[in-house]
């Protein structure tokens, strides 16, 4: 299931699909059927539509979210991240079959895909409204990044993925919403109050999974995480934080502050 996900192109193909297979996933759950985790080889890199071009960050127009095309930009490259954020989850599942979780482990990151996937659909169908689509304007090249650092290193991965870039949506998605809010997008506003909502689950998915990990390595969860970070992240934690909803992540301060000024800002990912 992982694999057919990430090797589905057409961005609203790969959505549906992951939601299928999430519901089939439940579904098996739920009934008390033995769900059984098989082995697959999932691609490098995930299939990709033809559109939208994917440039340097450097090279990716800025605009003022103040402005419709802003705006639509603004949405544009929500929309590219969160469809990035399917492929991240089934790439989880998919890659480390080889570590021995409770069947829980997979629960999680199925429902994250699935949840990943509506949000995807949410922000397209905003988009759509405005008459722009998913694909008319130039995404960033490098979300993809995250993933092959750590293609052979799964705490590393979560380390990196939930707990840093999507603990990143937690400190950024507060004023966007604020953007859209002065905008009267009244269904944009909603979109990302249920894209906030739900990514602070995400984000605790990390922190669990990493913290189980940690345990079963007899490792100290805090200077691992520092360890991980300083090893695969390569840009600067920024503040403000969110520390509110970060903590209710299972992300407590002395985990990310002492991380803001200790590494070179050179990741394009560090404000997405």
């Amino acid at each position: 299931m992982a694999v057919d996900v990430l090797t589905t192109a057409d961005g609203r193909e790969k959505t549906a699909l992951s939601r299928r297979y999430a519901a089939q996933w439940f579904a098996a759950r739920k009934a008390g059927s033995d769900v059984e985790v098989g082995s697959g080889e999932p691609p490098l890199r995930p299939a990709r539509p033809e559109k939208p071009d994917l440039l340097s960050p450097r090279d990716v127009p800025r605009r003022r979210p103040g402005s419709r095309p802003g705006q639509i930009a603004l949405l544009h490259a929500v929309a590219h991240i969160e469809l990035n954020a399917v492929d991240l989850h089934w790439d989880l599942i998919a890659r480390f079959t080889d570590t021995k979780f409770p069947m829980g482990f997979y629960d999680d990151w199925v429902r994250a895909a699935d949840e990943e996937s509506n949000h995807f659909n949410l922000i397209c169908n905003c988009l759509e409204k405005l008459d722009s689509f998913y694909g008319d304007l130039p995404a960033h090249a490098g979300m993809w990044r995250a993933a092959e650092d750590t293609i052979d290193d799964l705490m590393g991965r979560l380390a990196v993925v939930p707990m840093v870039l999507e603990a990143r949506g937690l400190d950024v998605t507060p004023g966007m919403i604020e953007v859209f809010k002065k905008a009267k997008l009244d269904d944009v506003v909603d979109a990302l109050e249920v894209i906030y909502s739900e990514e602070v689950g995400h984000v605790a998915y990390g922190s669990k999974w990493f913290h189980f990990l940690c345990g079963r390595h007899e490792l100290d969860p805090k200077d691992e995480f520092h360890n991980l970070v300083r090893k695969y992240f390569h840009g600067a934690l920024k503040p403000p934080f969110n520390e509110e909803k970060r903590a209710e992540a299972g992300l407590p301060p002395d985990f990310y502050w002492p991380l803001t000024d200790e590494i070179p800002d050179k990741n394009p990912l560090s404000s997405g």
